[in-house]
């Protein structure tokens, strides 16, 4: 396992999610699961399976995916308490991905994803997220990943809605060395090269 970066100021910690950080997970997910019962399954599932299984079926899907020992994300601990959560994971365990318009493979190179993000409201604008971003690149990296990519918000337009923004910002992935690849619809593709040392910029 390599080192994974931890924030400032209070301590935080980052670690995979196992079988038994499954409680702490459904912790910080809360009785909505995340957002509308999501249960960060939205990009591994169609639409049709996501309608039918919302709520309790994505939840035992979500749990069936971490006791397998598949590690499908980070949470962040601060004092101990989870706070955070990225979902970071080989980009073909996202099929949803591949049936988007705007987001389908921009070329046949194997590549990582970052697809979410979920911060506790109490934890929020305290650069946790840049954290978990730091940490998942680092984890992709030691899991033998050449390439991580991930599908931020533009926000240079104007103010956007926090619950549009689980998929990070631009300039988020940008200040960690993130690089756009693609832009389609006004959605960008963003990429960084992680068998060259990871630099936060």
């Amino acid at each position: 396992m390599p080192d994974l970066p931890q924030g400032p100021a209070e301590a935080v910690e980052v670690h995979p999610v196992t079988a038994d950080r499954w409680d702490d997970l459904v912790a910080l997910a809360g009785e909505r699961g995340f957002t509308s019962g999501c249960w960060c399954m939205w990009w591994r599932v169609t639409s049709r399976e996501y309608a039918e299984r919302h709520g309790d079926g994505l939840r035992g899907e979500m749990h069936d995916i971490v006791v397998s020992g598949r590690e499908p994300g980070l949470l962040a601990y601060v004092g101990g308490e989870p706070a955070g959560w990225v979902a970071v994971a080989p980009r073909v365990e996202f099929p949803r991905l591949d049936r988007s318009r705007k987001l389908k493979p921009v070329d046949e190179q194997p590549v990582w994803s970052i697809t979410c993000f979920a911060i506790d409201r109490s934890h929020r604008r305290q650069g946790l997220a840049a954290t978990l971003l730091d940490a998942a690149v680092a984890f992709a990296r030691g899991r033998g990943a050449a390439v991580v990519e991930a599908y931020p918000i533009d926000t240079e337009g104007g103010k956007r809605s926090g619950a549009d923004l689980f998929t990070g910002t631009l300039a988020m992935f940008r200040r960690a060395g993130f690089s756009e690849v693609a832009r389609r619809e006004g959605r960008p593709i963003v990429r960084v090269d992680v068998a060259a040392p990871f630099i936060r910029g």
